[in-house]
This record gives C-alpha cells, structure tokens and sequence, in this order.
C-alpha cells in the first residue's frame, strides 16, 4: 500500500518515544528549533504522524473574529505585496508600442542575439571564435583577415623570435583560425 509523503529508506528510527518503527513521515520541526540552516523535521512512523496530524490546529489561539477572518473565501487578498523585482530579468515588452504581439514576443529576444555583420553575411559561432582568436572585429573583410593573419603569423613565429618556441600553441590556434575563416561564407 502507498502512502502520500511516504519517504523510504529515510534511514530514522520513529521519533515517538518507545517506538522503534522506520521514521517513514516528515513532520515539521518542535517549537523553538533553530533557523539558522534547514529545518530539523521530525520523521514519525504512519501510527505516530496520523497521531501528530490529529493534533495539529491551525486555529490554536486564535479569537473567534480571528477564524472567522482567516477562513473568509477572499482572506489575504486585501493586504499589500511586494511587486516583482525587475532587476533579476530583462523587462518585458511595453504591449501598446507594438501592433502585432508576435513582434512585440521577437522583440524581447532580438537584444540577446548576438551582432550580426552590416553586410548581411552570416557568422556561425566557429567563425565568431575564430575572429576573436585573431582579435577582429565582426565586420572584418577579406583584406583585413589576410593583414591581421601576416601581422600574428610574424610576432609569433620562432624564427621571428630567436628561436622561442613559447609562442607557437598561440601561432597554431591563429593559423587554425585563418583556414577556419578563409573557407567560410562570410568571407567567401
């Protein structure tokens, strides 16, 4: 037999004093526990937690007006909340600037697309890792690509350097990057 909020293999004996049943039911922490870290749940067994719940009263203490106000349909909805905080995410659309609101839902979303070349051209994110390898804008032609190419391929090269090969993971990821880029639609 199932039963709901039923955790097995909880590995606690029965809280219940005398009991050696599995402690299989969560039940809130005592009065007074610390609030400093998670909550320290008691685990009952199913005849100690069907006990405890029998004995729980949401309305202990309270006044007669008291449960009688918290037990109206609309209780709660009169007071006052905090609004949704707009630093934690982009702002959504002002709904009345647009006149279709599929434009308005593509608007949100077209300032997290990344830049796209003046020319039209398309970049894939191979080609956006290759200029930046290269330290190129994204709009940079053929002209510059070969320019920048020379210019890397001089500095880091060993023989341009006395023989250091220090450089030449550096000189292979730009060498990398310029067969990538030269091959590519953008700057076909």
């Amino acid at each position: 037999m199932r039963f709901h909020g039923r955790v097995e293999g909880a590995g606690v004996t029965c809280m219940a004093p005398g009991c050696t049943e599995p402690g299989e039911f969560r039940a809130p922490p005592a009065e007074g526990a610390r609030h400093d870290g998670p909550p320290a749940y008691r685990w009952f067994c199913l005849d100690h937690v069907r006990e405890f719940n029998a004995r729980y009263n949401f309305f202990a203490g309270m006044s007669a007006e008291e449960i009688s106000a918290a037990q109206r349909p609309y209780a709660g909805w009169e007071r006052e909340t905090r609004a949704f905080a707009a630093n934690g995410a982009d702002r959504p659309p002002i709904w009345t600037d647009f006149a279709d609101p599929l434009e308005a839902i593509s608007a949100r979303f077209q300032a997290a697309r990344p830049a796209q070349r003046a020319d039209g051209r398309p970049l894939s994110d191979a080609d956006r890792r290759a200029l930046k390898t290269l330290g190129l804008a994204i709009d940079a032609d053929r002209r510059a690509l070969r320019q920048r190419y020379s210019e890397l391929v001089r500095q880091y090269h060993p023989d341009r350097n006395g023989g250091d090969r220090s450089h030449e993971g550096r000189l292979q990821s730009v060498i990398a990057a310029y067969q990538a880029l030269r091959k590519s639609p953008a700057f076909a």
